[in-house]
């Protein structure tokens, strides 16, 4: 079966599926059975790569809910879109931090298909570096606009299902996507409910300019803030953000020491000011975060590496469940 015949495969049974939930829908008032989409780019609305969209059964219909949204992390290089596709569609869709947010609270799940290419290994798009902002190829260019345009494009998919959900989201992300959603979470605040993060080097972005009179450019710091993004750093409003944000006590999974996570003044300034070590950096990273008080949880896990258990997937099912009680949802 060639590619083309099997995308117009995919579809019809797409179509064929959505129009029998439909039709459940129209007599019931949640979503009757797991439905999993493959939105395709839309470069007219602003997002040049494909975004999947996993709908749990039971998610409320005609009542407002929340959009959860997992960026993705193949954890390797490709240049085969495929590989990263087959990868964002089992994290939206099986047994990771997400999924179980999603299947537990009913509540849709968004993964964007973003490539990271071996032919250009030093971008490392699924943590949101520098060289990604900096990139001016189409598909690559400023993915966090890109993102902000498929939740746009989800919301709007999802409305058509019955499925209203907030302005706001909820976004959760373990290593690199939790690095992802820290930097992005800077860069637009106003768009997040509620964001939990684990497993990302120890290393958090710092909302401020220097640490001992060394300049922290993005994503050490907001040092260059403004004129990366043509705008201010609205701390405000990040530092209202309910976060919950944890590490396990073992993990010494440390990106920071390679080059495609930062480049060589980078790791020396984090190395030298913020911590050598994955928990060194995390302790001072907790410091700078709660005393300028932003509104941040922290929890260290013992006898946990990098990876997630059970109870810290229910810790933070639960974090999301508290914000929506206090939304009424």
């Amino acid at each position: 079966m060639t590619n083309k015949t099997r995308h117009i495969v995919t579809t019809l049974i797409l179509f064929l599926t959505c129009n029998i939930l439909f039709a459940q829908m129209s007599q019931t008032d949640i979503f009757s059975a797991d439905s999993l989409l493959v939105i395709e780019k839309n470069t007219a609305k602003g997002f040049h790569n494909d975004y999947i969209l996993f709908i749990p059964k039971g998610t409320k219909l005609h009542k407002q809910t929340f959009l959860l949204v997992e960026p993705n992390n193949t954890g390797k290089l490709s240049d085969s879109i495929e590989v990263h596709k087959e990868h964002a569609i089992f994290l939206a869709t099986k047994n990771s931090v997400g999924n179980n947010i999603s299947t537990e609270l009913k509540i849709p799940i968004l993964v964007p298909i973003f490539p990271r290419p071996a032919s250009k290994p030093l971008i490392y798009t699924h943590a949101l570096d520098r060289d990604v902002i900096l990139e001016k190829s189409t598909n690559l260019k400023r993915l966090d606009l890109q993102l902000l345009e498929m939740i746009n494009d989800a919301r709007n998919v999802l409305k058509t299902m019955n499925i209203i959900v907030a302005d706001k989201v909820f976004m959760s992300g373990f290593s690199a996507s939790a690095t992802f959603i820290n930097r992005f979470s800077f860069l637009h605040p106003a768009k997040i409910k509620a964001l939990a993060i684990g497993g990302f080097n120890g290393i958090l972005m710092l909302p401020q300019n220097e640490i001992n009179s060394v300049k922290l450019n993005y994503p050490i710091g907001t040092n260059d803030f403004e004129k990366l993004f043509k705008q201010k750093f609205d701390f405000e409003t990040y530092k209202s953000i309910p976060q919950f944000i944890y590490m396990g006590e073992l993990d010494d999974n440390d990106a920071v020491q390679y080059d495609d996570a930062y480049n060589k003044k980078e790791r020396k300034i984090i190395n030298d000011n913020i911590g050598a070590t994955i928990q060194k950096r995390y302790l001072e990273c907790q410091k700078v975060y709660l005393k300028v008080n932003i509104n941040a949880t922290f929890k260290t896990y013992e006898k946990v590496g990098h990876w997630t258990t059970s109870n810290m997937n229910l810790e933070v099912i639960k974090f999301f469940l508290a914000q929506m009680k206090q939304n009424g949802k």
